[in-house]
């Protein structure tokens, strides 16, 4: 399999992750009117046809550790249950992240749930592999949360005459990022220790763990939508067009490459999972941009709601480049 060792590549690699995290979600913007509980079915089928993709590709080539299906069948129980444990908490935190997003746009269910989600996968991978620069990591990790406040107040101050839906938006944002941030240090377990899986298998397996999720989750998730919508059934699935299909697929395969990516990154002797990971989500500042530059969500806002954004973009920035910096320091 590849797996890059240059910190020049590893960054790319990591930066290519923050990117495909943060735009998988244009995708449901894509296709309106497609309920997101029809949609997460495509979705579902993109993360595999992402871990083929890739696993055929860079994780069959190269001279770094076994071969994709070689990996794959010589995995231990211990570290595959890992990998789906981490599909299963990833899965359930989703699709609370897409119902936030439905109800309460990308550019702050993002930078809410996923926020939060840094701080606490952050600092549980670093517990696990402590690398890097503790005061550039966390440092950066603080301006972080600072602007997951801005934001907060930015969308306070844009619904100030809906608070009712717009605080249920939060609340699910919040919880979404709880469950986000824990589910990376089970992949990162699997990915360590004895016997450990190579990052193409283990991106399989967590996609096996989400697939397994989905069925019943997702399948309650139609009969009682979060956004106070109606229930849906999947005859309205089959009857969708196949522009809404295909959108939906091709955000799975844009997430599941951003994973794949923040995986490999991982692994990389200087970065280890904590930064990896802090810089993946990075997505949460990509999102807002697509929300606010391509959605145009804060068009109509207050002055001070788009003065809060702008500043939540320069926090974000700055904390990103400290975490970037820690590996080097």
């Amino acid at each position: 399999m590849y797996q890059p060792e240059m910190y020049g590549a590893v960054l790319a690699f990591m930066l290519v992750s923050m990117f495909c995290w943060g735009s998988w979600a244009n995708t449901l913007k894509l296709c309106p009117g497609y309920r997101f509980q029809l949609f997460y079915w495509d979705y579902v089928i993109g993360l595999f046809v992402g871990v083929c993709l890739w696993g055929f590709t860079l994780g069959s080539l190269g001279g770094s550790g076994k071969v994709f299906l070689a990996d794959v069948a010589g995995v231990s129980l211990g570290n595959a249950l890992l990998a789906i444990i981490g599909g299963i908490i990833f899965n359930v935190a989703n699709l609370l992240l897409v119902a936030a997003i439905d109800i309460a746009g990308l550019a702050v269910a993002f930078p809410v749930g996923i926020g939060l989600a840094l701080v606490i996968g952050a600092v549980s991978n670093y517990v696990i592999s402590p690398k890097g620069n503790p005061l550039l990591l966390f440092g950066g990790i603080a301006l972080i949360v600072v602007a997951i406040l801005f934001d907060a107040m930015a969308y306070k101050n844009r619904e100030e005459t809906h608070q009712k839906t717009g605080w249920r938006g939060i609340l699910i944002s919040l919880l979404a990022g709880v469950l986000m941030g824990c589910f990376y240090p089970f992949v990162s377990a699997a990915m360590s220790g004895p016997l450990p899986v190579g990052p193409y298998a283990a991106t399989l397996f967590f996609s096996i763990g989400v697939a397994l999720c989905a069925i019943p989750f997702n399948g309650f998730l139609m009969r009682r939508p979060l956004d106070g919508g109606a229930p849906t059934t999947m005859q309205e699935y089959f009857r969708a067009s196949g522009n809404s299909h295909l959108w939906g697929v091709l955000g799975g395969l844009i997430w599941c490459t951003g994973a794949l990516m923040n995986f490999v990154a991982s692994g990389a002797h200087l970065v280890g999972p904590a930064i990896s990971y802090s810089i993946g989500q990075g997505a949460t500042m990509v999102s807002a941009a697509w929300g606010v530059l391509v959605w145009r969500e804060f068009s109509a806002a207050p002055r001070l709601a788009r003065q809060l954004v702008g500043w939540m973009f320069v926090l974000f920035l700055a904390g990103l480049t400290g975490i970037a910096l820690a590996p080097l320091y």
